[in-house]
């Protein structure tokens, strides 16, 4: 199995620059997600998870799916769904006195061993056989549910721009009326500058101006150009606005102090009390379910398209 996935990897990896336009696609389509989901969990959390944890996480997780599931093209990600439940995880730590916000990511580590014992359970007794009671519609809810929470929590981004984060001094001179309002103004036509001209990207091919090869490179290419080209765009702003505008993401390295303490999570979970840690596979349940949902609808969706 291993010498017949060997000669896929050569056949995919040795087609030159044609395999740079999905190489791309595939990084920021986990990227970004995962950026702007870390961000949130910061912002929402206190701090008790950030971008570095997310970040760390999915290339940690791609790394060994890419080697020993033999998909290095896998996009792997947060998703809103797993948000919520975190959100939710979070809200019941920090209601208990014997687990509090100190805890909470031990506790989240338990539900997390719960939920690979039971996935490693469904697999086992190959749970997916099921997938023929799964329909087509069934696929399109689950995939427009989490279309709508992505842009429920685009719009609360962009919202929160003319706002002042909580954690920070809301009387600084940068969170003055006519800067929030700078603010906010620029962050919308940065979103929505990325978003048109990443579209038009898309369509190159048909445009009736330049050569067949540029018109192909832009199509394959645009929207990570976009990425990157609006980000720089940001930095081009007057010397006179303070530095806090636009507003950037705040992320300490992996081996700051700000970071150190989620590295040894492992070392906490042994303070958990017993009943939390049983506990625990109550929402380990819900979670598998929806990681086991979530990769049938997929599969319905790609099966029935060929």
């Amino acid at each position: 199995m291993l010498q017949a996935r060997l000669g896929i990897w050569d056949a995919v990896f040795c087609t030159g620059l044609r395999i740079l336009a999905p190489t791309t696609y595939i990084f920021f389509a986990s990227a970004l997600p995962v950026i702007a989901f870390g961000a949130q969990l910061s912002k929402e959390k206190d701090g008790s998870l950030s971008t570095v944890e997310t970040l760390a996480s999915t290339a940690i997780c791609g790394i060994i799916h890419s080697i020993f599931g033999g998909q290095p093209l896998l996009i792997l990600r947060v998703t809103e769904p797993t948000f919520i439940m975190y959100s939710y995880l979070y809200s019941f730590a920090k209601g208990r006195h014997d687990l509090g916000k100190e805890l909470f990511l031990a506790w989240a580590g338990w539900v997390c061993v719960w939920t690979a014992f039971l996935l490693f359970i469904l697999a086992i007794f190959n749970a997916c056989t099921i997938i023929n009671k799964f329909t087509r519609i069934a696929g399109e809810l689950f995939g427009m549910l989490i279309a709508v929470l992505f842009i429920q929590q685009a719009i609360k981004g962009i919202v929160s721009e003319f706002e002042a984060p909580d954690a920070e001094n809301s009387n600084a001179e940068k969170y003055k009326f006519l800067l929030f309002y700078l603010n906010g103004l620029l962050g919308v036509i940065f979103t929505f500058g990325l978003l048109f001209t990443a579209l038009k990207s898309r369509g190159a091919r048909s445009w009736r101006y330049g050569t067949g090869w540029f018109r192909s490179l832009i199509a394959d290419n645009g929207v990570p150009l976009m990425v990157v080209t609006w980000s720089a765009m940001s930095f081009v702003v007057p010397g006179k606005v303070p530095s806090g505008v636009p507003r950037r993401l705040v992320s300490p390295l992996p081996w700051e102090p700000a970071s150190l303490g989620h590295w040894t999570v492992m070392k906490d979970m042994a303070k958990v009390p017993p009943v939390h840690i049983f506990a625990a596979f109550l929402p380990a349940i819900m979670i598998a379910g929806l990681y086991f949902f979530d990769q049938c609808c997929f599969i319905i969706g790609t099966t029935e398209g060929v």
